[in-house]
């Protein structure tokens, strides 16, 4: 932007005369909604991924093992945030940061199609799809991101940056919350294809609007910020670009030993939801969760369709279509929302009983069912984690029962008033809950006069996340060795969710603004990149970590494995801050 633009400040966009929004660019709550839409797409489907593959065939999964699910989790998510590097390279020389992204949105919307079909072929070549899509997408929309605040100081950069890792978590929050619920009481190819139905509408909506974001992201303005780039570079002195390229190296080390750990929560931390926490709710804690899952739906989610109206205020004459697709997006997620809460509400607790486990004694169980069932009624269940009928079960067709075996013969003897079950996948959008509502809080933060440098912020992030495991550690603690279910309490979850959020908003929006900041302008697509490199490594070591649980737990009980990831952050994290001086002078002036 040019310095003869209106400011910031001065009530209108520098750039397109459109007004601002909370103090920020129009373009920016553009980013926001795609960028949203696509983590709710990629969120959703990770939140069934290893529920799906270690559920009985029977139940629609594939019967996996824990560590081969966890395996193929780390490896996926892994190679997600390997090809950034070649989507930000692709983008810096070739295409330009906007058809990078538009066709990382287009192969990811044909992956999620895929996986919807659950054959074993068009599920992998899902995978494939949208780790290569995600490679185009991701670090494209970031740089976007930077472009639009090139002129602006570092604090106002920091805050656009959270604003817009709010709406990555809206998206996050949403996909978890509404794929996770479709995948596991409807069936997981819904789950699957309503994650590719929100990317195909974000991708649509970034086409049909990309016009407020002026020439940010065209291959013209990457050429000529190419050009700018290398002219500065000739005029800075070379010490000073190599000093703050090792900061971002340092910087992106470090938070391998982040997302290692806080990547467990598509991993162990789901199978310890499943496996080891009470999640069965009666009486008043059964009508507790209902209203208060029904606050953590509607509040958010009302929170967002605000942000949407500030940005049809002001841009509907500039975009009008763009606006008409994402505000359908939004009536239909209201719609499957209210649906979902409906569906809870008329939700029953059946108490059947059935011979099961290994001897065909008589057994007892309570199953979630939407649909009055009559006493004696006769129906057949099959059990969803293959435990002889201790696990969750799920009533299946006559069908069903004739073509999988394992399955139960059962007879309903009652209901019961007012008892629930909590979805293994609910927990997941605790952590996005808490982003978008402390988001607002850590913006105003960082660009205030308590706003700490770099290595302090990571330190502290890493430090809070271990701090996060050691709640789940002490939570642990009454799980004998080599348990394989308990019924600890829910808010050991809860508690960890939030310390681990807390450490999320001090590394991942600061750090992509930091590569923004420090980064040479002609590599900054390449060193988005080199930051995603690192993220990929993590991923992987995420989910090849994570498949000890078992082993761990076995020999030295479930605290030990979480006290392991407790460690880990917080040693790294008070390196970091010990290294603070030695960074800050590497960053020359950069904060």
């Amino acid at each position: 932007m040019q310095s003869n633009h209106p400011t910031a400040g001065s009530g209108a966009n520098p750039s397109h005369g459109l007004p601002l929004i909370f103090g920020h660019q129009a373009g920016l709550f553009l980013l926001f909604f795609t960028e949203m839409w696509e983590r709710f797409s990629y969120y959703g489907m990770r939140a069934l991924l290893v529920l799906f593959l270690v559920s009985e065939i029977a139940g629609g999964g594939w019967g996996w093992s824990r560590d081969e699910a966890l395996w193929l989790y780390g490896l996926y998510t892994g190679l997600v945030y390997l090809t950034p590097i070649l989507g930000g390279i692709v983008a810096d020389k070739l295409t330009g940061h906007r058809i990078a992204v538009l066709f990382g949105a287009l192969l990811m919307t044909c992956g999620h199609a895929s996986m919807a079909l659950e054959t074993k072929f068009a599920f992998y070549s899902g995978l494939a799809l949208l780790i290569v899509g995600n490679g185009f997408f991701k670090p494209n929309i970031s740089s976007i991101v930077g472009q639009l605040y090139a002129d602006h100081a570092d604090k106002k950069k920091d805050a656009a940056y959270t604003i817009f890792y709010m709406g990555v978590n809206s998206g996050a929050f949403l996909g978890i919350m509404l794929c996770g619920y479709v995948g596991e009481k409807v069936g997981w190819s819904f789950g699957f294809g309503l994650a590719g139905v929100f990317m195909l509408l974000g991708m649509v909506m970034f086409y049909l609007g990309q016009s407020i974001l002026g020439e940010h992201g065209t291959r013209a303005k990457a050429l000529s910020q190419a050009d700018e780039g290398a002219n500065e570079e000739e005029k800075q002195d070379p010490i000073v670009v190599r000093d703050r390229l090792i900061v971002i190296g340092v910087l992106s080390f470090f938070t391998i030993f982040f997302w290692m750990a806080f990547e467990q929560a598509g991993g162990s931390m789901t199978i310890f939801a499943k496996d080891y926490t009470g999640r069965t709710m009666s009486g008043i804690y059964a009508s507790m969760f209902f209203w208060t899952n029904t606050a953590l739906t509607i509040v958010p989610l009302a929170v967002v369709t605000y942000v949407l109206a500030q940005l049809v205020r002001v841009s509907f004459k500039s975009i009008p279509i763009s606006n008409l697709v994402i505000m359908t997006s939004f009536v239909i997620v209201w719609g499957i929302a209210l649906w979902m809460l409906s569906k809870e509400f008329q939700m029953r607790a059946i108490e059947v009983s059935f011979a099961g486990g290994e001897s065909g004694e008589v057994m007892r169980a309570t199953l979630q069912h939407d649909a009055p069932l009559e006493i004696g009624q006769s129906l057949y269940l099959i059990d969803m984690e293959r435990k002889g009928g201790a696990g969750k079960l799920k009533i299946i067709t006559q069908e069903q029962a004739d073509e999988f075996e394992g399955e139960f013969a059962a007879t309903v003897e009652g209901e019961k008033q007012n008892e629930t079950e909590i979805p293994a996948s609910w927990f997941q959008i605790l952590n996005s809950f808490f982003i978008v509502s402390f988001a607002p809080l850590f913006s105003r933060l960082w660009e205030s006069r308590v706003n700490p440098s770099a290595p302090i912020k990571f330190g502290l992030g890493l430090i809070l996340l271990g701090l996060g495991f050691g709640v789940l550690a002490l939570g642990s603690m009454s799980i004998g060795q080599g348990d394989r279910t308990a019924m600890v309490s829910i808010w050991w979850l809860v508690i960890a969710y939030w310390f681990h959020t807390m450490g999320e908003l001090c590394v991942s929006p600061v750090g992509l603004s930091y590569v923004s900041k420090l980064a040479p302008v002609k590599f900054v697509g390449l060193m988005f990149g080199v930051w995603f490199l690192a993220t990929a490594v993590a991923n992987y070591l995420a989910g090849w970590t994570g498949s000890y649980i078992d082993l761990i737990s076995e020999k030295y009980g479930l605290a030990t494995f979480f006290l392991i990831y407790t460690a880990i952050p917080i040693t790294a994290g008070l390196v970091l801050c010990g290294m603070n001086g030695w960074m800050k002078r590497k960053m020359h002036g950069i904060e």
